[in-house]
Formats: C-alpha cells, sequence, structure tokens
C-alpha cells in the first residue's frame, strides 16, 4: 500500500494545534466550574448543558458522563440535563416559537435558582445559545460558556467563559470535551465518599 506523506504532515499539524491551545490556556474558569458541579452535585441542584451541531452531540456526552460517570453507582450521579437531546421538544419549541427559543424555554420550565448552564459553543454567537444565557440570568442559574473563536456575543454575557482562542471547529468542539473530561474524572476521584 502506497502512503501519502501529506496525511502525516496534516495529522502532526491538527495535533501541534491542539497541543499548543491545552498549554496556553488559563485554567481559572475550569476550576471555578469544577468547584461549583461540585457543590451542584453534592446539593442536588441541576446542571443543564446545550450546544448546536456537533456541540449538541458534546452536551448529550457529558450529560451522560455527569449522571453516571462521575459516581459510577447507582442513584449517586449529577442531574446532568442536555436540553439538546429531546427532538420532541426541539422540533416543537422551533416550529411553534422559532429555534432562537429551544433552550430557554426548556429553561423557563426546568431550571430555579441555583442551578448551573454550560453553553457550549464554537463561535459564541448562535441565537439560541444567547438566548439561552440571557434566560439563565433571569432566574439566576449561574452559567458557563465553552467557545472558540473570539468568543464571540457569549464571552461578553455569560458569568465565566471558558475561551480558548482557535479559529477551528473541530478542534473548537475536541476541546468541549476534553473540559468536559477533565470535568469528569476531577468529579469521580472527589466524589461524596457513601
Amino acid at each position: 500500500m502506497k502512503t501519502n506523506p501529506n496525511i502525516k504532515e496534516f495529522f502532526e499539524s491538527y495535533s501541534k494545534k491542539l497541543q499548543e491551545v491545552l498549554q496556553e490556556s488559563d485554567w481559572s474558569p475550569i476550576e471555578e466550574l469544577a468547584t461549583d458541579i461540585q457543590n451542584c452535585w453534592s446539593d442536588g441542584r441541576r446542571l443543564f448543558l446545550c450546544g448546536n451541531g456537533g456541540s449538541a452531540g458534546n452536551a448529550i456526552h457529558l450529560a451522560n458522563d455527569f449522571i453516571y460517570g462521575i459516581a459510577k453507582m447507582s442513584g449517586g450521579g449529577l442531574r446532568a440535563i442536555s436540553l439538546s437531546d429531546n427532538s420532541a421538544v426541539i422540533t416543537c419549541l422551533a416550529n411553534d416559537i422559532g429555534y432562537d427559543h429551544i433552550y430557554s424555554e426548556q429553561l423557563a420550565v426546568q431550571a430555579e435558582k441555583g442551578d448551573l448552564l454550560i453553553a457550549l459553543s464554537g463561535s459564541g454567537n448562535s441565537p439560541n445559545i444567547l438566548r439561552a444565557v440571557e434566560q439563565a440570568k433571569k432566574m439566576q442559574v449561574k452559567s458557563f460558556a465553552v467557545l472558540g473563536y473570539s468568543g464571540g456575543k457569549c464571552k461578553e454575557i455569560v458569568d465565566v467563559p471558558i475561551h480558548f482562542s482557535v479559529n477551528d471547529m473541530q478542534i473548537a468542539e475536541d476541546l468541549q470535551i476534553i473540559v468536559g473530561h477533565m470535568l469528569m474524572q476531577w468529579l469521580y476521584k472527589n466524589r461524596p465518599k457513601k
């Protein structure tokens, strides 16, 4: 089989870009998120996640990790809800009141003061993400956002931005999962002893 040297160069370039972003990162907002999730968990409050496209898939993935992966025992996990996972609710809201409201309306019904929101967005400019953050503020739900590119409008309005300045959507989405997995492993290591 003939090999293409350009493939190896491309893969090395991608991994180098990802490594550079990780090495230059400010971990303090993620430390704050870890502490807030741990408190949310111990108090029995809820954590909501949302995103679009690949970020929606990441929201669903991370909700699973927080429900079971942080405790690995029946009933021991965090009350994590991905606002991206119910296609019936999403299509109903998109059809009846508009796609921009698919997450904010779910929060308006399900969230309570003291809950947490993690928004996942490459650009930070998606109207449905911005509305979700605005709804969270109205309800005193602390909001975090994992963002790429410039961070967009979301970086300005979210309570705690976790911003990776990378102009690459796939690496921005990789970083969402990396942050989520770091949190999952830290929470598991620091889980309540029962």
